[in-house]
């Protein structure tokens, strides 16, 4: 089972596999403080983000490495909308979408989703089907991360869904730690939306 898992890993560096470790323990980090409602999910992620930056572009995984970039940017908005207070009281606590919120996640996914596509068009890499289940899980973490910096509690939803299909799209392209990583995403997600429906219940 083991050499099942971590065979393509023989042909990689120290320096790299090291990398990819650190990037998943700080993006599981992430997370956790996510589920807390913790505004450290930000500089933690950070972190994890700029790491696999790298590591997406050396496997040419270009709608994965976009949406790093992309979560990079907005982990420092995230960062400065939780920081954000209005007399004492957070600006953007947890909430449910409205359809305001619901419209602007559509263009959102629309947008991000063609811009992935002429991505791949123009380096020629439509070629694989990976490339269409990384360009539709790539829409769907834009999403996510803008709904976590509004503080959405549907962000995690979206993220349930996305983690799942990230599971065999990364251990097919040889990242067995982040395949798993996705695994414990999917389930701290599970939790993070429970506990954050009870917090909205304790409010009503």
């Amino acid at each position: 089972m083991l050499d099942l898992l971590f065979a393509q890993y023989k042909g990689y560096s120290i320096f790299f596999i090291a990398l990819e470790i650190t990037a998943v323990v700080f993006g599981i980090i992430s997370v956790l403080f996510a589920r807390k409602n913790n505004i450290l999910v930000y500089p933690t992620g950070l972190i994890s983000t700029l790491i696999f930056i790298y590591i997406l572009y050396n496997f040419k995984l270009y709608g994965e490495f976009i949406i790093n970039i992309y979560y990079s940017v907005m982990s420092i908005l995230g960062w400065y909308l939780w920081s954000r207070r209005n007399n004492g009281q957070e600006e953007f606590p947890i909430s449910i979408m409205n359809s305001k919120d619901y419209k602007i996640s559509a263009i959102i996914f629309i947008a991000t989703l063609l811009f992935i596509a002429f991505i791949y068009q123009f380096f020629d890499k439509f070629t694989d089907l990976t490339a269409y289940v990384d360009a539709f899980t790539t829409a769907l973490f834009f999403v996510g991360m803008w709904l976590m910096a509004k503080r959405k509690i549907e962000n995690w939803i979206i993220w349930i869904i996305a983690d799942i299909i990230s599971v065999p799209l990364y251990f097919y392209k040889g990242l067995t730690v982040s395949s798993l990583q996705f695994i414990v995403f999917t389930i701290i997600a599970v939790l993070g939306y429970i506990e954050w429906k009870i917090f909205l219940q304790k409010k009503i």
